[in-house]
């Protein structure tokens, strides 16, 4: 059974968002649009991520503003207008599964299903069941579940209230590294095949890397940023302040794996590129992200390196990092790499805008648990 909703429906919905609060101390202002695919909310604890998913359910009211999703309006304070919770056909996922101890994985689920007893159109069961791997789990009680486990029925629950969108306030905050790997792959699925628009509060930049199509990043209750994931994840001014490491996001084709050296080649834009041994599929899209801190710039082309990775490109900015450090980005055929040089090595090599260079990355500088699935469209070779 399909567990698409048609792809029109999710392009053509948007959340519209433009409010202010004031909570004690702190304060919210922030106005941003976010449409297709995953938007991550992205930014420190207490810059006001779940503050916003509060207000887009309903379990919040802002002091001004309005909230509309496909140009529905469900708040809006200057006109009266305040849609309860339970009528936006807005799912949530929060940080802990909340599942109703008493009730089987099934009886749980069917407790999403009892929200959309009027609507027809959303994901049918099965395919709710499938989508997330939760199938051997139907008779079990959330006693018996693992963190990850727990999470994937969560999610089920919301999907089968058939929402036309979807909030996820750092659905793997309380588990562990184990349990992020398992849930990861899941919610990339839920991504792509689900037909839903997806609001995602996370303040990691791996997940925010793996997961997103565009980003809004929050500081202290305003909007710093918004843009695609790889433009935004590239700004080391943005991740710094967020606690993080800028980097580029590049999507590329996996090929074979060489038994002998045990790395994986993949191919795209910007040339290719061998990586730690992947489990994916020849052939399968994916994404991958290069900190700026492990890529090495060159003039002429490298002799006698152990990095096997070498990209031919061209500068297109330099941009100062304090008083010591510089961000460089390269163009390599189209795809963008970001390197992390001193201040002095930007001299020494003089560099500028348009200077031909060889970008330089250690294939040990990946982690094939960070590697994430990308849309096939996407890539090009």
């Amino acid at each position: 059974m399909s567990a698409t909703l048609d792809p029109a429906t999710q392009d053509s919905v948007t959340l519209d968002i433009d409010v202010s609060l004031t909570r004690g101390a702190f304060s919210l202002d922030v106005a941003f649009t976010a449409g297709p695919g995953l938007t991550a909310l992205f930014g420190r604890s207490g810059s006001g991520k779940t503050t916003v998913i509060d207000l887009v359910a309903g379990l919040a009211r802002p002091d001004r503003g309005r909230i509309a999703v496909s140009g529905e309006t469900l708040l809006d304070r200057e006109r009266g207008i305040a849609v309860p919770a339970h009528r936006r056909r807005i799912g949530v996922v929060f940080q802990q599964a909340r599942l109703l101890p008493h009730l089987s994985v099934r009886r749980n689920l069917g407790y999403g299903r009892a929200f959309a007893r009027s609507r027809s159109d959303g994901i049918a069961f099965d395919g709710v069941v499938d989508l997330l791997g939760i199938g051997h789990l139907l008779d079990r009680r959330p006693a018996g579940l693992s963190g990850g486990e727990a999470q994937r029925v969560a999610i089920g629950r919301a999907l089968l209230s058939r929402p036309r969108l979807l909030l996820m306030d750092e659905p793997l905050a309380a588990l562990d590294e184990a349990r992020k790997a398992e849930i990861l792959p899941y919610i990339e699925r839920l991504r792509d095949e689900a037909g839903l628009p997806i609001v995602y509060v996370s303040h990691a930049v791996s997940e925010v890397a793996r997961l997103a199509r565009t980003v809004v990043v929050l500081e202290a209750g305003r909007v710093a940023a918004v843009g695609t994931a790889d433009a935004v994840l590239r700004r080391a001014d943005l991740l710094a302040a967020q606690g993080g490491e800028a980097g580029a996001l590049l999507d590329m084709v996996v090929g074979e794996t060489d038994p002998e050296t045990g790395l994986t080649r993949l191919s795209g834009r910007a040339g290719r590129l061998s990586v730690p041994r992947l489990t994916r599929s020849p052939g399968t899209a994916v994404r991958i992200r290069v900190p700026a801190r492990d890529v090495l710039l060159a003039t002429q082309p490298p002799l006698g390196l152990s990095a096997r990775n070498v990209f031919e490109g061209h500068v297109v900015s330099i941009h100062a990092l304090g008083e010591a450090a510089s961000m460089v980005e390269i163009d390599c055929n189209g795809a963008l790499l970001a390197a992390r040089l001193t201040r002095a090595s930007v001299r020494d090599l003089a560099l500028a805008p348009g200077r031909a260079v060889y970008a330089v990355v250690k294939s040990v500088a990946f982690d094939p648990e960070g590697v994430g699935t990308a849309r096939p469209d996407a890539v090009e070779i």
